[in-house]
């Protein structure tokens, strides 16, 4: 079993876009979301994989991942996945020596861009870029599962 130690941030500048080292665009959905457990398609270019993901507390997480024909990834989205999907560019930005995620999300949460950080341990130090603002971590309302459900484009007006 894998578990994910991930900590989430709003991104109150866009001073990180100087040091993206790389970028990758997602488009993914859900099979199926609860409050304890998803299934997710994601494709990014020409690689699909499915994610079983379960939720333990708001950085620790329960994963399991395995590649998938690109094919069927694209039928799975385009037929089985609950709307909306997730549509968002990956940068991959380093500071502090570790690797940062910073996602810019598309579509129904366009306007939204969040910093990732996976962490070894749960209390690991971790460097704070100056361009991340309020950690979100244990929000369930920035979860990519939520996002799909309550898109961030809806928060406005009591979606």
């Amino acid at each position: 079993m894998g578990t994910e130690i991930e900590r989430k941030f709003l991104v109150v500048s866009d001073a990180w876009r100087e040091a993206v080292v790389g970028s990758v665009r997602f488009r993914q959905g859900y099979l199926s979301r609860s409050a304890n457990a998803s299934v997710r398609v994601r494709t990014d270019g020409e690689r699909a994989r499915l994610n079983v993901k379960s939720t333990v507390d708001g950085i620790h997480r329960s994963e399991y991942e395995y590649p998938i024909p690109l094919a069927d990834a694209e039928e799975m989205l385009d037929r089985l996945a609950l709307p909306p999907l997730i549509v968002k560019t990956r940068h991959f930005v380093d500071y502090g020596g570790r690797r940062w995620e910073v996602d810019v999300f598309e579509a129904e949460n366009a306007g939204l861009v969040l910093a990732e950080i996976e962490l070894e341990s749960a209390d690991a130090d971790v460097a704070l870029p100056p361009w991340v603002g309020a950690e979100v971590s244990s929000d369930p309302r920035y979860y990519n599962t939520s996002l799909s459900a309550h898109p961030f484009r809806e928060w406005g007006t009591g979606g």
